[in-house]
């Protein structure tokens, strides 16, 4: 199986892609790290109980590497690897964040083996053209372990305050938001069963005093991002169903 084409979209604004991601979350008022912790923790709420064993996880996207310890608080023992296609942003995250646990990887020297428990994804798939979803879902399919999750992060195209940060973002003019219901439906045809659907970040900083409520608005299409957490399958099934 061939990897997903590797643009180098991202190299021209590693250096700088904090400080852009950071103008435009200021609408929310919170940083990049209240986000990304908050997607971890919630994750680590939705895993299926009793909790799946997760000794090696795959994040898809890493970018400049800076949220991928973060998921390591789903197993601090965990082996971590984080694979981009932009060759800077991989230089950044090997200088600042690899470890003897943590390693950094171009999407092309991934080897699909099915040996990851989880791959995390975050905002990766609204830069991914429409044709090339299937050759990235096959490939992310590929290196997990029957049973294996995969939780895919994107933002949510029913939020208007999503879509004002997202124009703030200069990497994001590009983007072409990825629908929840087209999301599951991609993730279907790869092979992998969807076991729900969850949307967070509904109120800014400045309404924060609501975020008590947020875990009862979860399933409703109001938060910023949505979480599609999946699995794919135990064991493979026959085509002819024995």
């Amino acid at each position: 199986m061939k990897p997903p084409p590797e643009p180098a979209a991202f190299d021209h604004v590693a250096a700088d892609y904090e400080a852009a991601l950071g103008r435009g979350l200021q609408l929310a008022g919170e940083t990049r790290e209240f986000f990304a912790r908050g997607r971890v923790a919630w994750l680590a709420r939705c895993l299926p109980q009793p909790a799946p064993a997760i000794s090696k996880v795959l994040d898809f996207g890493c970018g400049d590497g800076a949220a991928t310890p973060l998921l390591r608080r789903l197993e601090a023992d965990a082996t971590i690897i984080g694979v981009d296609t932009s060759t800077a942003s991989l230089e950044l995250a090997q200088r600042n964040h690899a470890t003897d646990r943590i390693r950094f990887l171009p999407v092309a020297a991934l080897k699909p083996d099915a040996s990851f428990d989880l791959v995390f994804s975050n905002g990766v798939f609204h830069h991914v053209p429409s044709a090339d979803c299937p050759a990235t879902l096959a490939l992310i399919h590929s290196a997990l372990r029957p049973g294996g999750l995969f939780a895919l992060w994107e933002n949510n195209p029913w939020n208007p305050g999503t879509r004002l940060i997202m124009r703030r973002v200069p990497f994001d003019h590009d983007a072409v938001l990825l629908w929840p219901a087209v999301a599951r439906r991609l993730l279907r045809v790869a092979g992998f069963d969807v076991l729900r659907t969850d949307f967070r970040f509904v109120f800014p900083r400045w309404l924060r005093w609501f975020r008590p409520l947020e875990p009862a608005l979860s399933r409703l299409p109001l938060g910023g991002q949505y979480q599609v957490l999946a699995q794919k399958p135990p064991s493979p099934t026959p085509p002819d169903g024995r």
